[in-house]
């Protein structure tokens, strides 16, 4: 009963090791990927569309507006008229028709300034909007990469626990032989055995854990939550990440902080745009006008009929309007413009004390990784030869099955917390190249 069981584990981790290998996703390829198929990019890119089409001349107000007016009316009235004489004169069925049109054109000329301030606000709002734009890109860099990484590790244990399993099956085989033979007791073979199971609860934990992570990344990527998907878990670190450049650039190009930088341009816009409600109104009006006039024929008998009148002509004017006094409304606009200008700019002098903040313990965050991931890797050293010599000890029976599954469980705890101290490590770095503004301009991922 025991070998039929251990047959069954055997054709499962065949039909799971055999499944058909995928290409590898390269960390390039998983960027171009997930910039031309990730949905908050894409939504971001419709909103970086409107900001530009808001931010265009056509809606600056400098351009003039053309208008035209057309119309054609027909009459037919009876009428009488009554003469000094005490005659009336009837008349019937009399016709007439009016013609008309025009184009012209509006244009304000001077309105304050407030047309130039407020253009200009409009183009600072869209470069407010492509650097949200480019926050949404490095939070779901870095979301992408905490997916890959996440799916590269869980290869790697799922690597691991595999291996741990062929070692424990081949230990159950010995202890097995070695019951049938006399050579060990029957505890043995219930120790190996208990070892196999949990072992195999183990993987198949992982591996679920990994499908699981691959869809994560899928949806990162824009991609079928299905598909299978393959990493490189290949790690390259920086060396010539500084605490102080980082913190100068920091300064020169988080995204945070030239956010709070355009918010406050935006309110000194805000301010000198209802300052100019205190200026003048000047508009320019012109237009192109023609009309036909004309009813029944001319009848000296009739006095009710007129000749017919024809007109064109040009028109030009100019109008000026100043509000001399608003009832204060103008005043309490500025004022409250001004207070919003006071209160961005504290944002500003606070977000640049986060930022620094943020960017000291992410540094410490980093060294801390960088020395976890130093002393994991000797420690994996270790316990290696820790247990290739315990694997000889126990093959020659001069060590129990006890010890020698406590140094394969060390040598898979150590090859398990070397490898989250390799992803932490580099998720560490990708936050400081975030602070720094540089994660997009970074080469390796």
């Amino acid at each position: 009963m025991r070998k039929e069981r251990l047959l069954i584990f055997v054709l499962f981790l065949a039909v799971v090791s055999n499944t058909s290998a995928q290409d590898l996703l390269t960390k390039e390829e998983a960027i171009l990927q997930t910039l031309e198929n990730n949905y908050d990019i894409i939504l971001t890119e419709n909103s970086l569309e409107t900001a530009k089409n808001n931010a265009s001349l056509y809606n600056s107000g400098y351009l003039p507006t053309l208008f035209t007016n057309a119309n054609a009316t027909y009459d037919i009235n009876d009428s009488e008229a009554t003469q000094i004489s005490g005659d009336v004169i009837p008349a019937n069925d009399l016709e007439s028709k009016n013609l008309n049109a025009s184009v012209g054109i509006n244009y304000t000329l001077f309105n304050g300034l407030g047309r130039y301030y407020t253009y200009g606000k409009l183009k600072e709002t869209y470069n407010l909007t492509e650097l949200q734009a480019r926050s949404v890109l490095e939070n779901t860099l870095i979301t992408l990469f905490s997916a890959y990484y996440e799916v590269a590790r869980l290869t790697e244990n799922l690597d691991n626990q595999k291996q741990t399993l062929e070692i424990s099956k081949e230990r159950l085989k010995r202890a097995v032989y070695g019951s049938d033979y006399g050579q060990n007791t029957k505890l043995d073979v219930l120790n190996a055995e208990v070892d196999l199971n949990n072992d195999s609860i183990t993987y198949l934990g992982v591996h679920r854990e990994l499908a699981n992570a691959k869809r994560d990344l899928n949806i990162v990527l824009g991609a079928d939550v299905n598909n299978e998907v393959s990493v490189d878990t290949t790690i390259v670190y920086l060396d010539d990440l500084y605490l102080e450049n980082v913190l100068d650039k920091s300064i020169e190009n988080n995204v945070d902080y030239l956010q709070a930088e355009k918010a406050l341009e935006l309110g000194e816009y805000d301010v000198k745009i209802n300052n100019s409600g205190w200026m003048p109104n000047v508009s320019l009006t012109s237009s192109y006008a023609w009309s036909k006039n004309y009813s029944d024929p001319f009848n000296p008998d009739n006095p009710f009929s007129t000749v017919e009148r024809y007109q064109n002509g040009l028109n030009a004017g100019v109008g000026l309007t100043w509000n001399l006094f608003d009832g204060g409304s103008t005043t309490t606009r500025v004022r409250n413009a001004k207070i919003a200008v006071d209160r961005l700019e504290t944002q500003k002098d606070q977000q640049e004390e986060f930022l620094k903040r943020d960017v000291n313990n992410a540094w410490e965050i980093y060294q801390n990784a960088l020395f976890t991931l130093k002393v994991q890797k000797v420690n994996v050293e270790t316990n290696k030869l820790n247990f290739e010599r315990s694997t000889e000890y126990y093959k020659l029976g001069q060590i129990s099955s006890i010890d020698f599954r406590l140094a394969q469980v060390n040598l898979v705890n150590a090859e398990l917390t070397y490898s989250a101290a390799k992803y932490a490590a580099k998720t560490a770095e990708l936050v400081l190249l975030q602070l720094a503004g540089e994660i997009i301009a970074n080469k390796q991922f």
